[in-house]
C-alpha cells in the first residue's frame, strides 16, 4: 500500500517495507538499511540513481523529485534486529540514499532506525551530505558508548561553485565542515569520504589536500576515498551534466569511461595522487570511547 503526498514540488511516496536489513556482497560491510528510496540531493554522480529503474522510473529525470519514504522501517528493523539468526554484525546506513536528506526532518526514520541499533547494541556506519546528521549527536553518541558508530561525511571538494553544480542540493562543503567539527566535539568518530573523485575536476592534488587539511582542522579522525564508477543510470545522468556544464570535458571521460569503470592504470595515479595528498595531513585521534559493557543476566532465587 502506497501513500503519495506533495512536501513542496517533491513527491512523497510513502511505503510499507517488509524488510529492512539487506545483505551486501562484495563490499567492506555485511548489512546495509536505507530509511528512504531515491535522493532530493540530486548529485549528477550518483549510482543509486538505478534504484527508481527497479520501480520502472526514471534515474535521470525524476531523480530527486520523487522519494519513496519506509515508514515502519524501525519497526521492521526492531523485529530483524531481534531475530535469533541476527548476530549483531555492524549495519551501514545510506548506502544507496542520504539519510539525512530533507524529508528526514519532518519523518525521523533515521533517528528511530538509530534508536533501535542502539537497543539492540548493534554497530553501525553512516554515511551523509547533511549537517542534519548534528540532530541525532545525542543518539550517535549513545550507539558510540553501547556498541560502536562512525560517521561519514561526503566532501568531493571545498570549491563551493563546483559543489553546487556537482550536488545541487547539498549543504555548502563549509557547512559540512562544522558538521564534522561539532560531531567531534560531541565525542562521535567522524570522517570524511571523498567520494567520489572526478577526473579533471576534482582529482587536483591542491584540491584533495586542501579537502583533507580543512578535514582535519575541524577534527576529523579518518578519511575514505573512491573513484567516480558509472553504471547504468548514472552514466546518462553524468554525461548530460558534461553536456551542460563541462563540455569540453566530454571527449575525455568517453575515452576513459568505455565501461563502468576507468582504466586500472588511471585509478592507480588517482590513488597515489590521492594517497600523496593524504599523506601530508595529520587527522585528529579519534575519541576516547569505551562501549559500556553487555548487560549481564542473573537468576534470582
Amino acid at each position: 500500500m502506497e501513500t503519495v503526498r506533495r512536501v513542496g514540488r517533491l513527491r512523497c511516496v510513502e511505503v510499507e517495507a517488509k524488510s529492512v536489513l539487506n545483505r551486501v556482497r562484495g563490499m567492506p560491510f555485511g548489512w546495509s538499511v536505507n530509511p528512504y528510496r531515491g535522493c532530493h540531493h540530486r548529485c549528477v554522480f550518483c549510482y543509486a540513481r538505478r534504484t527508481h529503474e527497479f520501480l520502472e522510473r526514471d534515474g535521470v529525470s525524476e531523480w530527486g523529485s520523487l522519494i519513496s519514504v519506509k515508514i515502519n522501517a524501525p519497526e521492521v528493523l526492531r523485529r530483524e534486529l531481534a531475530s535469533p539468526s541476527w548476530n549483531g554484525d555492524e549495519v551501514a546506513i545510506g548506502t544507496a540514499t542520504d539519510p539525512y536528506q530533507p524529508l528526514e526532518g519532518r519523518y525521523r526514520i533515521t533517528r528511530r532506525i538509530l534508536q533501535e541499533l542502539v537497543r539492540a547494541r548493534t554497530p553501525a556506519s553512516l554515511i551523509t551530505r547533511s549537517p542534519l546528521v548534528l540532530r541525532d549527536a545525542d543518539v550517535l553518541r549513545e550507539l558510540a558508548l553501547a556498541a560502536g558508530v562512525d560517521v561519514s561525511i561526503s566532501l568531493p571538494t571545498l570549491d563551493a561553485d563546483l559543489a553546487r553544480r556537482i550536488e545541487p542540493a547539498v549543504a555548502p562543503p563549509r557547512q559540512r565542515l562544522r558538521a564534522i567539527r561539532a560531531l567531534a566535539r560531541a565525542g562521535i568518530p567522524v570522517g570524511i569520504a571523498v567520494a567520489p573523485v572526478l577526473p579533471h575536476l576534482t582529482d587536483d592534488p591542491a584540491s584533495l589536500r586542501a579537502v583533507y587539511a580543512a578535514a582535519a582542522d575541524a577534527g576529523a579522525s579518518f578519511t575514505w576515498r573512491s573513484l567516480l564508477n558509472l553504471g547504468e543510470v548514472a552514466r546518462d545522468a553524468f554525461f548530460a551534466f558534461l553536456h551542460d556544464e563541462f563540455p569540453a570535458l566530454v571527449p575525455e571521460y568517453e575515452r576513459l569511461y568505455r565501461t563502468k569503470y576507468a582504466p586500472q592504470s588511471f585509478a592507480e595515479e588517482i590513488e597515489r595522487r590521492a594517497g600523496a595528498a593524504r599523506a601530508s595531513v595529520r587527522l585528529a585521534p579519534p575519541p576516547a570511547l569505551e562501549p559500556r559493557p553487555q548487560p549481564q543476566l542473573r537468576l534470582f532465587g
